[in-house]
């Protein structure tokens, strides 16, 4: 296979669109200004249901409006306020200011425009936890997004966490508080732990086998899949299908382990199963993909790939990730505005 059709080139068109747009980043950037969350793992007690909590912030002007792509291969609650938002769901367009709301995953990446800047914060799912939490399968919002309401929970407890002049960080800590509190009130039990071992698997070699994977669990392959499908809305093979492809996205994006460069292309069998599995995905070759990189969908890929990178042990928590500009630090010291 060629790989010089999807190698990554420092300085691509990429950051000329992030230039035009004229979005300037709070929260963190790549070395080519492509605004990125400032993202890390939850306190210890919130382990066995969140596997992220993010909070991005760029500044932007209220007359332009951006096209981006968003794709999640887990659930999230989001709080999104002073931008307005549409996004293309399974249900239709959605219309987003000021509020609070559930994210499926993804089977293919979700349209999105935006007009102004960038100011959201909230946690990723880990994999059965939306049913743990709420009662809710993930089958029930892929490619979807639903209001709060939609699992019982009142969108101004979360939305009415942010306040102007906050700092990220401090958005951040009081939607983990939140977290915490409404997890102990309520003694809820954790979430199914063979769907996260696979996803962890799917992270580490999403081309193993899935019958190996059930026999090493000690479950037939036919618990296994009940297991994914509502941990995940996906079948087993659909999950790691889907992690091949964020892997050789992610490295488009320029939010990598260069190190993985070789590993990442060998998962495909060739040049033309690469491009049919990826324009599956996301609409466009890679070789588009390369020119027209979203900055939204960078940010977005990033906060997966840094939390793929500590499970696997490959990056510790607080490492300079390879591919930012600054080192991570506490963010309660920047503003919001």
């Amino acid at each position: 296979m060629n790989s010089d059709n999807t190698r990554p080139r420092d300085g691509f068109a990429a950051h000329d669109n992030e230039a035009r747009a004229g979005l300037r980043p709070v929260t963190g950037s790549t070395p080519d200004g492509v605004p990125l969350a400032f993202n890390r793992a939850p306190v210890e007690e919130l382990a066995p249901w969140i596997g992220r909590m993010m909070v991005a912030v760029a500044r932007g002007t209220d007359e332009i409006t951006r096209s981006g792509l968003l794709c999640n291969d887990a659930g999230y609650v989001r709080t999104a306020v002073s931008v307005d938002w549409v996004a293309e769901t399974a249900d239709g367009p959605m219309e987003i200011r000021d509020q609070t709301f559930l994210c499926g995953q993804h089977t293919r990446a979700m349209p999105m425009k935006f007009t102004g800047g960038i100011e959201v914060a909230g946690f990723m799912l880990k994999p059965g936890a939306m049913r743990s939490l709420w009662g809710v399968d993930d089958g029930a919002l892929v490619d979807r997004i639903k209001g709060m309401d939609f699992v019982g929970v009142d969108d101004r407890e979360l939305t009415d966490l942010h306040y102007p002049g906050i700092s990220p960080e401090d958005w951040l800590s009081a939607i983990e508080n939140w977290l915490l509190h409404s997890i102990k009130s309520r003694g809820v039990a954790p979430p199914d732990r063979l769907a996260q071992d696979f996803e962890e698997a799917a992270f580490a070699d999403p081309n193993q086998s899935i019958f190996d994977f059930a026999e090493k669990h000690n479950v037939t392959v036919r618990t296994l899949q009940r297991a994914i499908k509502r941990s995940f809305g996906l079948t087993p093979k659909q999950v790691m299908r889907r992690a091949r492809t964020l892997d050789l996205a992610t490295r488009l994006c320029g939010v990598a382990d260069e190190d993985e460069g070789v590993e990442i292309q060998l998962r495909f069998f060739d040049q033309s199963h690469e491009i049919r599995e990826f324009t599956g995905f996301f609409g466009m070759t890679p070789r588009q993909f390369l020119t027209d990189r979203q900055g939204l969908l960078t940010l977005s890929l990033e906060i997966r790939q840094a939390r793929r990178l500590e499970l696997l042990d490959r990056i510790a928590p607080d490492a300079v990730r390879p591919w930012m500009r600054d080192p991570l630090r506490p963010a309660s010291s920047v503003r919001t505005n």
